[in-house]
């Protein structure tokens, strides 16, 4: 599959080609990684072998000139901030079967270019592979080819990857044509959202940035569902989850316990719907106030797509859609002054929950070995984990900006993880009680908890909750418990700075029907949000995360986009002059009302026998 672009200079005789990893015909056992595209400028494809090499990727790239081509790839060091070692990506690039002379990914301390070699092709079809030689998340972005070397400012230019794209792979942008809901993210929230427009009349888009649907509950990440559905003034909501949950409790177990194919099947089959999987959001245009367009690229092809729309929803997490389109945003904790929160400090500071990546071993009949693994994190017998798996306490990045630092979390996540588990395989007095354990499943997309959270009308805060704040907009429930994550203070005394294990204190609250103001932008007017993203503080976070309540908050949304559309309306409209209309159509909900209900777990709650809020006059 030909999938790249050549320059034929006008006024000499230099001729390149770029050949984009991620539209490598064949990427073997090599993954596509998108989560940093809007950091380091491009999807990439990475060795993710847990310690074993993995199949070569490959394709076809055609030359139209026979010469001698100097050959480049934009690569990584990943370990860099941790060591001045060479590092453990290593991998080695062949053409036509040959291969070239430099071993790269090893070196250098940022997104640079490194020269792999040089060698004469012919015209016509070529061949290229990308061959790991350690299974240790060795990664490149692109291959260059070019009849002149490249000068040696240009291998570490981040620019000169972009102006290369632009040039060598110009792309036109698809108009899709007009929806009233543009839903972007699909994670829970984001489907829900998605399908409960859809089945009210709206025509619908949902964009994911990966090709399996449900976020940290897909079978990339591994969450369970948590929350209560079907309680509080609005039973309808959350009955949906029903359709597409997964029946199975627990974190971190095999894939097939997430149900990828049931959350497919549940959105192919929606009616006015139609889904982009696999399509990161790459820019909005805007009209005064509104979001008026929003293009989106395909990680594989990086075809673009133009979707314009009445209404958009940024169920993407971090917050993107509203943060491209200029939406007031909050990251960090609060000052317990702000909003009267006991729970806050006493300053304000840019700490956050952190990112996980889960990982578990597996028994096996023989005794399974594991390389020396030691990139700058250190284990000893007193400090390493003695444990087979790895669940939501691996947790780092509470200390760092979980969007612009996002590479170095999920590398940070790696590392520690690897370290360990070499430890305990190679030294530990307690090996022999992992002779028989293989690593069998590391995480590579991290499972975030929060970022940026996007300010509606109304900010929801702790104190909300706990003095069971009335208001009349009031809509989905939040059950779980005011759940905030903290450095685990045993993992602070031997990696200060550095930790990678988390604790939390479960309080737990009576039901709370959060308003519907904390659902849409109160600058950006035809947005609405879904989420870990929505309108409240740090702590108020705490309870409404968890994935069965973002899904009723979607769900929510989906509902108040139809009333939009029927009242060619706006989300603030709906608050101001159709509450009633939408209050209706949250008493039915949007789910179906003969599925079995499959969602009696992880739905812990202390105080539900006494539900105060639900107590009507």
């Amino acid at each position: 599959m030909l999938i790249v672009t050549i320059y034929c200079g006008t006024t000499s005789a230099l001729e390149e080609i770029l050949i984009e990893t991620e539209s490598f015909s064949h990427h073997g056992g090599w993954v596509v990684d998108q989560q940093f595209m809007d950091q380091m400028g491009s999807p990439y494809i990475m060795a993710h072998g847990l310690g074993t090499p993995v199949e070569d990727a490959s394709t076809l790239f055609e030359v139209n000139t026979e010469g001698t081509y100097y050959i480049y790839v934009r690569t990584y060091n990943w370990t860099s901030p941790w060591t001045n070692k060479y590092g453990p990506g290593r991998f080695q690039v062949f053409i036509n079967g040959k291969r070239l002379a430099y071993t790269n990914g090893h070196t250098g301390s940022d997104w640079l270019w490194q020269l792999s070699g040089k060698i004469k092709l012919h015209k016509g079809n070529n061949t290229i592979a990308l061959h790991d030689l350690t299974g240790f998340d060795g990664r490149c972005d692109a291959v260059y080819l070019s009849t002149s070397p490249l000068p040696d400012k240009l291998l570490t230019d981040t620019e000169f990857a972009q102006q290369l794209r632009k040039r060598l792979h110009p792309t036109g942008i698809k108009h899709e044509g007009h929806f009233d809901l543009v839903v972007v993210g699909g994670g829970i929230a984001g489907m829900c959202a998605a399908v409960s427009a859809a089945r009210n009349g709206c025509k619908v888009a949902l964009v994911n940035d990966r090709p399996l649907w449900g976020g940290n509950n897909s079978s990339e990440v591994r969450v369970h569902l948590g929350g209560i559905i079907e309680v509080g003034p609005y039973k309808g909501l959350g009955r949906m989850i029903r359709e597409f949950g997964h029946s199975r409790k627990g974190n971190a177990q095999p894939a097939d316990y997430y149900e990828d194919n049931k959350k497919e099947s549940f959105l192919q089959s929606q009616e006015n719907l139609t889904l982009y999987p696999s399509c990161h959001l790459v820019d909005v245009m805007m009209e005064g106030q509104k979001i008026k367009t929003a293009t989106i690229q395909n990680i594989y092809t990086g075809e673009q797509f133009l979707l314009e729309a009445a209404l958009f929803s940024d169920c993407t997490g971090d917050g993107t859609l509203g943060y491209i389109a200029g939406a007031d945003y909050r990251m960090g904790r609060e000052a317990k002054s702000e909003f009267s929160e006991s729970l806050a400090p006493e300053k304000p500071d840019n700490q956050v929950q952190g990112a996980s990546c889960q990982w578990y071993s597996k028994k096996v009949t023989y005794h399974s070995s594991f390389p020396e693994f030691n990139y700058g994190i250190s284990f000893n017998e007193q400090n390493c984990e003695r444990v087979d798996k790895g669940e939501w306490t691996w947790e780092t990045g509470m200390n760092r900006n979980q969007i612009t630092e996002a590479e170095q979390i999920r590398d940070y996540c790696l590392l520690v993880i690897y370290s360990n588990w070499s430890w305990l395989k190679n030294h530990d007095y307690s090996k022999k009680d992992f002779a028989k354990n293989e690593l069998s499943w590391v995480a590579y997309v991290m499972g975030k908890r929060e970022s940026r959270r996007l300010m509606g009308d109304y900010i929801l805060s702790e104190e909300d909750i706990n003095k069971n704040v009335f208001h009349e907009d009031a809509s989905f429930t939040t059950t779980w418990a005011i759940d905030v994550h903290s450095v685990d203070s045993i993992n602070n005394i031997h990696f200060p700075g550095n930790e990678f294990k988390s604790r939390t204190v479960h309080r737990w609250i009576y039901p709370y029907a959060v308003p519907y103001r904390c659902l849409y932008s109160r600058n950006i007017d035809n947005l609405f949000m879904a989420g870990r993203n929505i309108s409240c503080t740090h702590i108020a976070l705490g309870t409404v995360r968890v994935m069965r309540t973002t899904g009723m908050m979607g769900e929510v949304v989906g509902l108040a986009a139809s009333v939009c559309r029927n009242n060619n309306a706006m989300p603030r409209d709906v608050y101001q002059r159709y509450l009633p209309e939408l209050k209706i159509l949250m008493e039915q909900g949007a789910g179906q009302n003969d599925v079995p209900n499959n969602q009696r777990f992880n739905e812990p709650n202390k105080v539900l026998n006494t539900p105060r809020a639900f107590i009507k006059e």
